[in-house]
C-alpha cells in the first residue's frame, strides 16, 4: 500500500490500543487489581496520546503527509478519547454532562469539517490553538482520572478532576469558535 509508513504505522497502533485499553477495564479485578490497572490504563492512553504527536511530527519532518492520514489520524483522536471517556463513566469518575460536552463537540466539529470539506471551505474550520490547547488539557486529565490515585504527593484524580473542566470549557469555547469561522459559508449556503 503506497499510503503506509511510519507515521500512518503509529496512528493504526493507537487505533489497536483502544480495544485493548477497554479490554482491561473488563478484566476481573483479582487479576491485577485496580491500582495496577488504572496504572496500566492511564499509561497506555499516555501513549498512545504521545504517538498521536509524534506521528504528526514524523509525517511533517520526512514530508510523508497524506489525505488518508489527515483522514484516520483525528479519528484515531476522537476513538480514543471518546473510549477513554466511556471507561471513566463507566468507573464513576466523570460526570456524564461532560462527556456529553467533549463527545458532542467533537462530533459537531468532525461533522461541520467534512461538510466543509465537501464544499471546498475547510480552510474555513482549520485547527486553531484554542483546539490544539482542548486537546492538550484533555490528554492531560483524561489519563489522571484514569489513573485517580496519589503517587509522589500528587492527587492525581483531583487534578484530572479540574483539568476536565477546563478542557469541557475550552471543548465549549472552540465549537463555537469554529462555528463562527464556518457561519458565513453556512449561511451561504443555506
Amino acid at each position: 500500500m503506497k499510503t503506509m509508513n511510519i507515521p500512518i504505522i503509529l496512528t493504526w497502533m493507537r487505533v489497536a490500543m483502544i480495544p485493548l485499553v477497554i479490554a482491561l477495564y473488563y478484566l476481573p479485578t483479582e487479576w491485577m487489581g485496580i491500582h495496577l490497572r488504572d496504572t496500566i490504563g492511564a499509561i497506555a492512553f499516555i501513549v498512545a496520546a504521545l504517538t498521536d504527536w509524534f506521528d504528526g511530527w514524523l509525517a511533517r519532518r520526512w514530508n510523508q503527509t497524506s489525505s488518508f492520514g489527515a483522514f484516520l489520524d483525528p479519528v484515531a483522536d476522537k476513538l480514543m478519547v471518546c473510549a477513554a471517556l466511556l471507561i471513566l463513566l463507566d468507573l464513576s469518575r466523570l460526570d456524564s454532562f461532560i462527556a456529553l460536552i467533549i463527545i458532542g463537540r467533537e462530533l459537531t466539529i468532525s461533522a461541520l469539517r467534512e461538510w466543509m470539506a465537501t464544499i471546498g471551505a475547510r480552510d474555513s474550520v482549520a485547527v486553531h490553538w484554542l483546539g490544539k490547547l482542548k486537546t492538550t488539557a484533555q490528554m492531560v486529565a483524561i489519563p489522571c482520572l484514569m489513573f485517580a490515585q496519589t503517587w509522589q504527593g500528587i492527587p492525581f484524580y483531583q487534578v484530572g478532576q479540574v483539568l476536565i473542566y477546563v478542557a469541557a470549557l475550552l471543548t465549549v469555547w472552540s465549537m463555537f469558535y469554529y462555528m463562527r469561522k464556518a457561519w458565513p459559508v453556512i449561511r451561504k449556503q443555506a
